[in-house]
């Protein structure tokens, strides 16, 4: 059952030839059996699952339908789940018990998902390997030696690995597309706006964008439509109509114009630069036209993103202080003590690097160099992006400039680790939507390609990766020993 995809999962539901609680116990199994050796799910919750599923069960019996009635999922730690641990990844939320849903756990619990449990993390979001969270890293399963991507790998590697049929993710620089090329599947990052941030606990505001990981884009648009939409919790949700996103993924794809970054092909590795023109081939054979398009000042995404994300992030994690929820040091001396001493113990180093650098920047001496420049220079990326979009449908590059690296091999260089977001960081300092979908392999590890479209474009980009999996199968591939 874990090879089918959701349409057939709940065609297959609705027919009756397995039930909820059967599905449910079969990807608990996965977990259970398959787990140990990825550490990609790091609260299990099981017994809450199966009552769940049940009564799903009894639902469908009586006649009621909801889109996603009976679908088991897992969601990313990062979530606020009402009753269960909300880790973050961090010893500081290592005891934290939501007490209320994030919109996004809301939304897909309203539509009849199930979920199994919570998905391993990068600390705090930060991270592009997922080996900065206190639980210990998340293991890639095309290769154990190997990073997930982060900082949503544990979401990418129990999908990739068919522990769920979907999970859920956030990416604020890359975090949902990046782990999804070097894990092999298929990952949505909306436009910033369009899916509810309320419960989502914030690294960077401006940034930060629910999204999904699922095997395809057919399966990404059915989750999708679900949580989407406007929320009057969330001052940053925006109130704008959603579409069937299934209803267009079969449009064919003749007239549609693609902008091939020039930015994105500079220096591109060899192996990886021919799996992206090879992807080409394909949307031309389907009826699309490419066209070169130039964005002078997207190579200063990274430095830009480096200092936005930090300063935002200093400030959101304030509030982790010891007093009143989280992480609280032993015996403390006095306040000030206290507010050390937890905030020492209970960050991790990546988080404390972040912490110090937007300090830093925000400092009233240093504010008009750097955060107030690098906010000009966002304001210039985005227009140029723009301006790009008045020319073309979709914009398409990498994913990511390598794949999978070795556990460890990047861990004591951050300038290093930070280039792994160099093809993603775009999207989010223009809010535009963006997916990856697999596109094939380097040294036998899955590469991606990346799909960009202008703000609310989320049906057109789902569209266009629908028909290139229609004509090629590197989405339905999985990782030896998990098949």
């Amino acid at each position: 059952m874990h090879d089918l995809s959701i349409g057939d999962l709940l065609s297959r539901l609705a027919k009756g030839e397995v039930s909820s609680v059967e599905l449910t116990q079969h990807f608990l199994s996965r977990i259970e059996r398959l787990n140990p050796g990825l550490n990609a799910v790091i609260t299990l919750t099981g017994p809450q699952a199966l009552q769940d599923a049940a009564v799903a069960d009894r639902r469908r019996v009586a006649g009621e339908r909801t889109p996603l009635l009976g679908i088991p999922l897992i969601h990313k730690d990062i979530f606020c789940t009402d009753g269960v641990r909300t880790s973050c990844g961090s010893r500081m939320l290592d005891n934290f018990i939501a007490p209320y849903d994030a919109t996004v756990v809301a939304r897909l619990k309203s539509a009849g998902a199930i979920m199994l449990g919570k998905a391993n993390m990068d600390e705090f979001a930060m991270g592009s390997s997922n080996e900065t969270s206190f639980y210990g890293p998340v293991k890639n399963p095309w290769d154990t030696t190997r990073v997930p991507g982060g900082s949503s790998g544990g979401s990418a590697a129990a999908v990739a690995a068919r522990l769920a049929p979907f999970a859920t993710g956030t990416d604020t620089g890359g975090s949902i597309r990046q782990p999804a090329a070097l894990t092999g599947v298929t990952g949505v990052k909306p436009t910033y706006g369009r899916v509810s941030r309320y419960g989502l606990i914030a690294f960077a505001s401006s940034l930060d964008q629910a999204g999904v990981f699922a095997r395809s884009a057919a399966d990404a648009a059915l989750v999708l439509r679900e949580i989407a939409g406007f929320d009057v919790r969330d001052s940053t949700s925006v109130d704008v109509p959603v579409p069937d996103y299934s209803a267009s993924l079969s449009t064919p794809l003749k007239g549609l114009k693609i902008g091939l970054l020039k930015e994105f092909f500079t220096g591109l590795e060899p192996r990886n630069e021919m799996l992206i023109q090879d992807a080409l081939k394909i949307y031309r054979s389907l009826g699309a036209t490419t066209v070169d398009v130039s964005l002078p000042s997207l190579p200063l995404s990274v430095p830009v993103y480096y200092v936005v994300a930090p300063a935002e992030c200093s400030s959101n994690l304030s509030r982790f202080d010891g007093v009143r929820f989280g992480y609280r040091c032993e015996q403390p001396k006095d306040l000030m003590d206290l507010y050390k001493r937890s905030r020492g113990e209970g960050f991790g180093t990546e988080v404390k690097r972040r912490i110090m650098t937007g300090t830093y920047v925000l400092c009233a001496g240093y504010f008009d160099a750097y955060y107030l420049k690098a906010q000009k220079i966002r304001r210039l990326i985005t227009d140029e992006f723009l301006a790009a979009f008045a020319q073309v449908d979709l914009l398409v590059g990498p994913t990511t400039p390598t794949p999978a690296f070795p556990i460890g091999a990047k861990v004591d260089d951050p300038l290093t680790m930070y280039l792994n977001d160099i093809y993603t960081i775009g999207a989010n300092l223009a809010g535009l939507p963006a997916l990856s979908l697999p596109c094939g392999y380097v040294d036998q590890l899955p590469m991606g390609l990346q799909l960009v479209g202008p703000h609310f474009a989320e049906a057109r980009l789902l569209n266009a990766a629908h028909q290139f999996q229609q004509v090629t199968d590197w989405h339905r591939h999985v990782a030896h020993g998990y098949e």
